[in-house]
């Protein structure tokens, strides 16, 4: 008899212990699973699905739906003074909505000056941690990454150009002080599509962007 409640009692123990550690991890990974809203900028032409195949790659990688926000422009000619305004009041709706107090945006294209117009001149400079542009003529509006408004962190940047985009030339792209990354064998619109560009987006998410500014 006292033998079968040993028993019991060691299977009780052990019971409690594999709960203990199959319940850690997942509560650990929920915490560091955590990100900030990711907005994506579409280019001239351009609209929010473009970036569907980037959406579902980085909820493969641990982002959820409601860390991810693609902007319509009601404005499709990628006229960066109008698509600022629009995207200011967009920021703001996301972040009231997660409960962050940054974003992380991704542009395409033209989607990129409208980010660096919104920074330098609609209040984006206190509300953006990581910046990721894609094919961008970013020289349009700066040559030097913009630091930002909040004096303890700077904006980080990471610039992908591609040798192959025949749209926007690479040394519109380049932007002093961010990191500047060339690729080659991807065109303009294939960016939003590739495998490499998905891997340089998201080391770029996760802070792999600089200013030197």
């Amino acid at each position: 008899m006292k033998n079968k409640r040993l028993l019991l009692s060691i299977i009780a123990c052990m019971a409690i212990i594999f709960s203990v550690v199959t319940i850690q991890p997942s509560d650990s990974k929920a915490q560091t699973n955590s990100h900030d809203p990711v907005i994506f900028i579409h280019g001239a032409g351009g609209n929010s699905s473009n970036f569907n195949s980037i959406k579902n790659y980085l909820k493969a990688q641990g982002w959820s739906d409601n860390e991810l926000y693609a902007i319509e422009m009601v404005d499709k000619s990628g006229n960066s003074l109008n698509n600022a305004r629009q995207l200011a009041p967009y920021v703001d709706e996301v972040l009231k909505k997660t409960g962050k107090s940054k974003v992380d945006i991704i542009g395409h294209s033209a989607g990129g000056i409208n980010t660096l117009t919104y920074i330098l001149l609609n209040g984006g400079g206190s509300k953006v941690n990581d910046v990721v542009t894609l094919g961008s003529p970013n020289k349009f509006v700066t040559s030097k990454a913009p630091v930002g408004t909040d004096p303890t962190r700077k904006i980080r940047y990471t610039s992908i150009y591609s040798t192959n985009d025949y749209v926007v030339p690479t040394s519109l792209s380049i932007l002093q002080g961010a990191k500047n990354v060339q690729i080659s064998g991807v065109d303009h619109v294939g960016m939003l599509w590739n495998s490499k560009v998905n891997e340089l987006i998201k080391e770029g998410l996760n802070g792999g962007g600089t200013n030197t500014n």
